[in-house]
């Protein structure tokens, strides 16, 4: 998360390959550390289920979208983990996971992509693999 280095073409490009357009959009939105993470739990998800479906992959690649409403940097979102949501950017950032869903419900996403990004998921198995995808 703290590295600045962008990622590299190859691997926006398999973003982009498993992303529809409204989901990728917000992708690259993203700040370069969230992207770089983002490719970290996508890969470690893949190397978990063998073969996970697009949505799922897409999950684990837009986990955090819901951030970017917060507009927090690093070190705010560290602040704001150790203390809770005693603001409203705070309560945002605590909130990301609906926040994103709602997001990707805006540009079209798939239901399964949607759920699990929520935390509503009823699929045990991909929404434990992405919880273990994204423990780093």
């Amino acid at each position: 998360m703290l590295s600045r280095r962008p990622v590299t073409d190859a691997d926006a490009g398999w973003v982009d390959e498993r992303l529809t357009d409204g989901e990728s959009a917000l992708w690259h939105r993203l700040p370069v550390g969230d992207q770089r993470h983002s490719l970290m739990v996508a890969h470690r998800l893949v190397g978990d289920l063998g073969d996970p479906s697009r949505e799922e992959v897409a999950a684990a690649l837009l986990h955090d979208i819901g951030k970017l409403a917060s507009g927090l940097g690093v070190w705010a979102r560290v602040l704001a983990t150790v203390v809770g949501p005693r603001t409203d950017r705070f309560r945002m950032y605590h909130d990301h996971e609906s926040i994103g869903a709602n997001m990707l419900t805006e540009v079209g996403a798939d239901p399964t992509t949607v759920a699990l990004v929520g935390g509503t998921s009823t699929d045990r198995r991909a929404a434990d693999a992405l919880r273990r995808a994204d423990d780093i």
